[in-house]
């Protein structure tokens, strides 16, 4: 084999419904790559990492701190388990997604790299045994094993954490016209840090409710009742303690439903934010609204996407 390129595409973990259990593979409407991509080449030596793109000034310094260092070493352990040898190879992580931004950075990253090493070894591994140790890795950034954002971005589309059946996750259907406005403000809000702030405990009256609202959107979903879905898209869980690590949250996300969005919500643990939109003029207008209020700096964006179906994928 001579050189494999996989891109990871980005992913909204929650929608606020869902806390670790639903997450969504996103991807721009205008066709840009919004995720990470990693290649690998055959190497001379055992083992060779470089990292470049946007983000990279973002990496730790120490290479055993690059999460796909990592996933080679996780990887390189399973394969010996199973009595093969890893080839000698040389990893290229091009570092597109912003770190601590709430789009799934470290699972593009982990996904990306372990599909590449799996299809260079000959795919030794089946989707399930690659997606444990995609969930085992991202354990290690956030500091529990969590899945609702390696399952879409590996996988594609609007992913079910199920963890039976031997199966880590199934695709639910979902309304193909939505569009999904995502604001990254610029600047960063840790896993850990948007972890620790939520309570120990919750009250009886938010666990029922909450469970009233994620039954009735994965009912929506499959009725195909997207009035129902939108309106189901509630979260007493996360969202009114991680809001206050969001810049004007609360103003912005009333803004955004004065201009006709059906819900807005904080993607993963932040600080991205979506909006969805009925159609694409609604989307532009909330894209245009976000720019002007909540994006903090150079390094914020607006994307207006749709569902990524694909998953993770070779680059031609």
């Amino acid at each position: 084999m001579s050189i494999l390129r996989i891109y990871a595409p980005a992913s909204s973990a929650n929608l606020s419904v869902g806390f670790d259990s639903l997450g969504a593979a996103i991807s721009p409407i205008d066709g840009s790559l919004l995720g990470d991509v990693v290649q690998i080449e055959d190497s001379e030596r055992q083992f060779e990492l470089e990292s470049v793109g946007h983000f990279v000034q973002k990496l730790p310094k120490e290479p055993q701190k690059n999460i796909v260092y990592q996933a080679y070493v996780l990887f390189s352990e399973r394969l010996k388990l199973r009595g093969q040898a890893v080839k000698n190879l040389r990893l290229t992580l091009e570092k597109n997604m912003p770190i601590g931004s709430g789009l799934g950075s470290s699972a593009c990253s982990i996904v990306a790299a372990l599909v590449a090493l799996n299809r260079f070894h000959n795919e030794p591994f089946s989707k399930m045994e690659l997606l444990e140790m995609m969930g085992e890795l991202e354990g290690r950034i956030s500091g529990s094993i969590h899945y609702d954002n390696v399952a879409p971005c590996y996988l594609g589309g609007l992913q079910l954490m199920t963890q039976s059946l031997g199966n880590i996750c199934q695709p639910l259907p979902f309304f193909n016209q939505w569009y999904w406005v995502l604001a990254y403000p610029g600047i960063e809000v840790s896993t850990a840090e948007a972890r620790a702030i939520l309570p120990k405990s919750y009250t009886r009256q938010d666990v029922i409710a909450q469970a009233r609202y994620l039954g009735s959107f994965v009912h929506a979903c499959y009725t195909q009742q997207d009035i129902l879905a939108a309106l189901m898209m509630k979260d007493l869980v996360a969202e009114p303690y991680r809001e206050a690590l969001l810049p004007n949250f609360p103003n912005v996300r009333q803004g955004c439903k004065d201009l006709g969005a059906l819900a807005v919500g904080i993607s993963g643990s932040g600080p991205t934010m979506f909006a969805i939109a009925p159609d694409l003029e609604h989307a532009q207008k909330l894209s245009t609204y976000l720019e002007q209020q909540y994006l903090q700096n150079s390094d914020g964006f607006i994307h207006i996407c749709k569902v990524d179906n694909q998953g993770a994928r070779e680059l031609k």
